[in-house]
């Protein structure tokens, strides 16, 4: 089956969100006068289903699931990802997107390696590896080695995902509770994405059964998230999410609309990561 382009990119999208939000970052110290906050290096999974979808998106379903591991490794950060997700279509067809995500980040933000492999029905349909650094306000480069050897210029004022949230974080019951950046997850060929923020009210989420229940107690946050094209002539974002973010880190849901869809993604297991003796 042909992909259409709306289509890819949205299967696109489907990972590239997820990536953007779920990764954790060092001990900070958040506005007002709360104490500082360890973010919990940890392994969940979360149930993709089709929260909505209108006629002319062509699709009837969609389900799947993530599986997600952020660990300390001492001088950064690391991301195991995998998403599995089957797009349904009212013509009868299947599509089945597996992508694997592995990334690494400087606890600093200063420096980022990514390595991106997505399947469509079983076959490579993009692979994208390198690595990125930044310098401050001066902004900073990107180098990929796939799909092919080249380099770009990343904006001033741009984050890698990890220090993205963080500033999530420290915003989290301030009165700043609104910001925009680009921010470069290497889940694209074009590079840093421009990210409207707003970090809105505390929220109560319900009990669950999970390994290590303990990490549902922090805090958390309703976070809007609008995610536009690199494009500057694109008024409109390809996708927005909202989503429950405790302040150590964990994502307890997240629902993400892609006009002509949304996707809700659930947490259904979680457990801590070990730390290592840095």
């Amino acid at each position: 089956m042909t992909v259409s382009a709306p289509l890819r990119r949205s299967t696109r999208r489907v990972t590239a969100f997820a990536l953007a939000l779920l990764l954790g970052g060092a001990s900070i110290v958040p506005a007002q006068a709360r104490s500082a906050i360890d973010i919990a290096p940890h392994k969940a999974t979360y149930r993709l289903t089709l929260d909505h979808a209108r006629l002319q998106s062509g699709i009837t379903d969609v389900s799947g699931q993530m599986t997600f591991s952020w660990n300390d490794a001492c001088d950064g950060w690391t991301i195991d990802q995998r998403f599995q997700v089957r797009f349904s279509y009212a013509e009868g067809e299947d599509m089945n997107l597996i992508t694997n995500y592995a990334t690494w980040e400087a606890k600093d933000g200063s420096a980022y390696r990514f390595n991106v492999r997505k399947l469509v029905n079983g076959e490579v349909d993009e692979e994208l590896s390198g690595g990125a650094t930044l310098d401050g306000r001066d902004g900073g480069n990107v180098r990929y080695d796939k799909p092919e050897s080249r380099t770009m210029p990343l904006k001033a004022g741009t984050m890698f995902p990890t220090a993205h949230t963080l500033r999530v974080l420290k915003q989290a019951g301030s009165q700043e509770n609104l910001f925009s950046v680009p921010v470069f997850d290497g889940a694209e060929a074009e590079g840093a994405s421009p990210v409207n923020t707003i970090v809105g009210k505390l929220r109560s989420p319900a009990a669950m059964k999970v390994k290590d229940a303990d990490l549902l107690a922090a805090k958390a946050w309703q976070v809007s998230l609008a995610f536009f094209p690199i494009n500057p002539g694109e008024p409109l974002p390809d996708y927005e999410t909202n989503m429950v973010l405790q302040e150590n880190g964990v994502v307890r849901s997240m629902l993400v609309d892609y006009g002509d869809f949304r996707v809700s993604m659930e947490l259904e297991t979680l457990e801590k990561a070990i730390k290592p003796p840095c």
